[in-house]
């Protein structure tokens, strides 16, 4: 594939000691020295990127990010799991939007174009406390929630992208097609992960159909004999058909970054990734 370009999420990365997420302007130093071309930071309930960055120091990381050559362009974040967009209690749901939107600023400040959005959960394993919810009353909260950020993604050119995740919504490529093009706004697309669809579907069939919708690429590799969460592994180490998966992204002219996505990130991971993703790029 021509112009592969190589991203590492930031939580790929090992903890600091003590726990503590490691210092970004050291990240992007390393993410360069290992030849990736983009970072994707992550927002964070506290500490790191968070609701108290402010705009000079979300500045000041985009200017290190100049200077050192590798570009900042998505954000991710989790903190839907924890606060989601389609929560029953409408105060959540206000809470989440609300969170949503300095997630919309503070991205628009690290000059990301592209926001890595969880549009909210019917249920998932991630959070086993939380109530199964109706899927279409999850269907509607999800629809109005994106509904209401819209205009603060217009204004600031962050672009939402719905990411399919283990949240037991927008199970097939047909649903998130029609999810994303219910809004009929280049402001909303889709960002999709190769390693999680493996449990219920097929790569090469999610990129066909969602096409020039995907906005994002998450690589993941995953092994569907396990079935579960302990099933993720690292780049090439599972079953995800690389050399099918980048002949489809081919297909439909994707040109953005694929990113690796490795959880938990332990010493070693991010340097076993940028050597997997040298070998995918040729496929």
């Amino acid at each position: 594939m021509e112009s592969v370009k190589k991203g590492i999420n930031y939580w790929s990365f090992p903890r600091e000691e003590g726990g503590g997420l490691p210092e970004p302007v050291a990240v992007l130093r390393r993410a360069a020295d290992l030849g990736f071309d983009s970072v994707e930071f992550t927002f964070e309930l506290e500490g790191g990127i968070c609701s108290a960055t402010t705009r000079k120091e979300a500045e000041k990381i985009r200017k290190a990010a100049e200077e050192i050559g590798i570009e900042l362009p998505t954000v991710a974040s989790g903190l839907a799991w924890q606060e989601s967009p389609t929560d029953p209690d409408p105060d959540v749901r206000r809470s989440a939007i609300a969170t949503y939107r300095k997630t919309i600023e503070v991205s628009a400040w690290l000059g990301a174009e592209v926001l890595l959005y969880v549009p909210g959960m019917v249920s998932a394993v991630f959070a086993p406390a939380f109530p199964p919810q109706s899927y279409d009353a999850v269907w509607e909260r999800a629809a109005a929630a994106v509904k209401e950020l819209l205009p603060t993604a217009e204004r600031l050119g962050v672009r939402l992208a719905v990411e399919n995740v283990w949240n037991r919504f927008l199970m097939s490529p047909r649903e998130m097609r029609e999810f994303v093009d219910q809004f009929a706004s280049p402001y909303v697309g889709a960002y999709f992960d190769v390693g999680n669809v493996l449990a219920f579907g097929h790569p090469e069939d999610w990129i066909a159909s969602l096409g020039q919708r995907i906005l994002g690429v998450h690589l993941k590799d995953f092994k569907t004999s396990v079935g579960n969460l302990d099933g993720f592994v690292d780049l090439l180490g599972g079953d995800v058909d690389y050399h099918r998966v980048m002949q489809s992204f081919r297909d439909i002219g994707y040109a953005g970054p694929f990113t690796a996505e490795i959880l938990p990130g332990t010493h070693g991971s991010v340097e076993k990734a940028a050597a997997a993703m040298r070998i995918i790029e040729t496929y």
